[in-house]
């Protein structure tokens, strides 16, 4: 029998509208299945159990006006979000690191090494973090997505329309971003942009691999910009100009100089040497983010601190 706080769904059909046009199936149930927990949104999805238009889809499928969605019974909790005993200090770090905020959206200093949002084999992500800190705001999406390992600016909507309106941005490749990274060896000042199509495969274990790929690849680029030589190493500034899954990571590790602390796609030697100096975590942060803002027009630019771990890295290796 299920608890005063739970109610069992029968199965359901919703008709996608113009607000939901765009929007990934995996968000679009997670909002609507309030209180289901990722994994069994994205199980649920896996055994074909949601269908669109009466087929099976991908998570990443995004919705057009008049899909029929086919949601079948799931438990729903009535209550506010549970936050596990494990992410609670995740919850209340998070209202120190919104680095801006009004009524349409929230830019906030993702820490590394937290998903951008929960899904298969991670329960709780930024975003879900995000949802159990604000409680009174009935909408939460991501605007775009950052690595896992990688830190910084995030853009999160609180209105349908703003969302629709950054998505439009990114789209059109208005919004303009700039990373900051520590590459081993002397970056050439003139290598200032890397043009080299991308293709991901996934292997067998459902890791993710992108490689350099000039036949098949999505074209790609990414400009470059040297901030300060270190002792056998260089500080970057990474300006992707596409956004493809990993893209400054591959341009990087193509360039002969891959990302200090990349597990994937990284040097041994180089991230062996920056564990040595203490640093654990990949050297990757999203240190600015400009774009308009959707309710105002103007033009934004927000920037988040380099973290202190990668700052006493950095410091370690400076040249003398």
């Amino acid at each position: 029998m299920n608890t005063p706080a739970e109610q069992l769904l029968q199965v359901s059909f919703k008709t996608a509208d113009a607000d939901d046009a765009g929007q990934r199936l995996d968000n679009y149930l997670a909002r609507t299945l309030k209180g289901v927990p990722r994994s069994m949104i994205y199980r649920i999805l896996r055994r074909g159990e949601v269908r669109v238009n009466k087929g099976r889809v991908s998570p990443s499928y995004k919705l057009k006006p008049g899909d029929v969605i086919r949601i079948p019974p799931v438990r729903v909790s009535a209550g506010p979000v549970t936050v596990p005993s494990s992410n609670l200090h995740l919850v209340q770090d998070l209202k120190e690191r919104i680095l801006y905020e009004d009524e349409l959206f929230l830019v906030v200093d993702k820490p590394a090494g937290i998903a951008a949002h929960g899904g298969s084999g991670i329960e709780f992500g930024l975003i879900e973090a995000l949802r159990a800190l604000k409680p009174e705001n009935s909408f939460l999406e991501l605007a775009h997505r950052l690595d896992r390992e990688t830190s910084g600016c995030l853009i999160v909507a609180k209105r349908r329309s703003a969302l629709r309106s950054l998505h439009e941005q990114f789209r059109q490749r208005l919004v303009k971003k700039r990373y900051l990274t520590l590459v081993p060896g002397r970056w050439d000042r003139r290598q200032k942009l890397i043009e080299a199509p991308l293709k991901r495969n996934e292997l067998r274990s459902g890791e993710r691999m992108v490689e350099v790929n000039f036949r098949e690849g999505a074209p790609s680029a990414t400009s470059f910009e040297v901030v300060e030589y270190l002792d056998d190493a260089t500080l970057l500034a990474a300006m992707p100009h596409t956004g493809r899954t990993h893209q400054i990571r591959v341009h990087c590790a193509y360039a002969r100089h891959p990302v200090g602390g990349d597990q994937k796609y990284g040097d041994e030697i180089f991230n062996a040497r920056l564990k040595s100096l203490g640093l654990k975590r990949m050297f990757l942060h999203a240190a600015r983010i400009t774009f308009t803002d959707p309710g105002s027009g103007q033009i934004l630019k927000l920037e988040a601190p380099l973290p202190p771990e990668l700052q006493a890295a950095v410091q370690r290796l400076r040249l003398k």
